[in-house]
């Protein structure tokens, strides 16, 4: 038996989207300052494992530093500058840890997608210091976080360590066989690319019992369309065109 959705259907894609600078604490306030209820954010481990908030395995596109994430003590990502590279009234912006970034979503009643996002070698370490740091910092709050990945084994990792909390299979595309994958890993939701995404494709994922929710969302009428075909949630770069009032 299906579930309906039970959080909020517009998310903040790596916390504000476009109105602030990505995976920041500044772009968790433009969400929740601009009236959304959800965010999404990417967590990644610094060299002596303090899981932060970082899309790339990189850092030149998105701080002032250089090299690989996987490779830098938290210590000196912390002396980085996240935001910047955004634009001027963001400068000195830090890169936030997920310990962070957590508790803000909580005092600011923000659920969240926190997407394990492990370097190459590093999945099954990422998914479980990140389910249990998530598990810790949403202890007894409601609701509790949503964990995705792109990689079966943070899943894995992450139902382990913290089983009671749901999980998401991301991916591209919805190619044959992604029903068995999501239910090895005891997933409650699939996440794919909106613009490969079918009607019937839509139809197969309700109808097998997964929520759906797809990235990257920025144009309105792409979102009407998605949500009357039965998509539970969609991911947006563009909170001022697709609100919280939007679904």
């Amino acid at each position: 038996m299906r579930r309906p959705w039970p959080y909020p259907r517009v998310v903040g894609h790596r916390g504000g989207g476009t109105l602030a600078p990505e995976n920041t604490l500044a772009g968790i306030r433009k969400a929740a300052a601009v009236g959304l209820a959800a965010v999404e954010f990417d967590v990644m481990l610094s060299a002596d494992s303090v899981p932060v908030l970082i899309h790339d395995e990189t850092l030149e596109r998105t701080t002032d530093g250089r090299g690989a994430v996987a490779a830098t003590p938290y210590a000196r990502l912390a002396e980085l500058d996240a935001g910047a590279w955004f634009g001027r009234e963001f400068h000195g912006e830090p890169m936030p840890t997920l310990e962070q970034a957590g508790k803000l979503c909580v005092a600011l009643d923000l659920w969240a997608n926190v997407e394990i996002k492990p370097a190459p070698g590093f999945e099954r370490q990422t998914g479980v210091i990140a389910a249990k740091m998530a598990q810790a910092l949403w202890r007894g709050v409601s609701p509790a976080p949503l964990l995705s990945s792109f990689h079966p084994a943070s899943l894995e990792a992450a139902r382990e360590s913290a089983p009671g909390l749901a999980r998401g299979f991301l991916t591209e595309r919805i190619e044959p066989g992604w029903g068995k994958t999501a239910s090895a890993l005891g997933c409650a939701s699939l996440h794919c690319n909106c613009e490969y995404l079918t009607q019937a494709q839509v139809d197969e994922v309700r109808a097998a019992g997964y929520w759906l929710l797809c990235y990257t969302v920025n144009d309105p009428d792409s979102a009407r369309k998605l949500f009357s075909w039965g998509v539970d949630a969609i991911f947006t770069d563009r909170p001022d065109l697709i609100g919280p009032d939007f679904a």
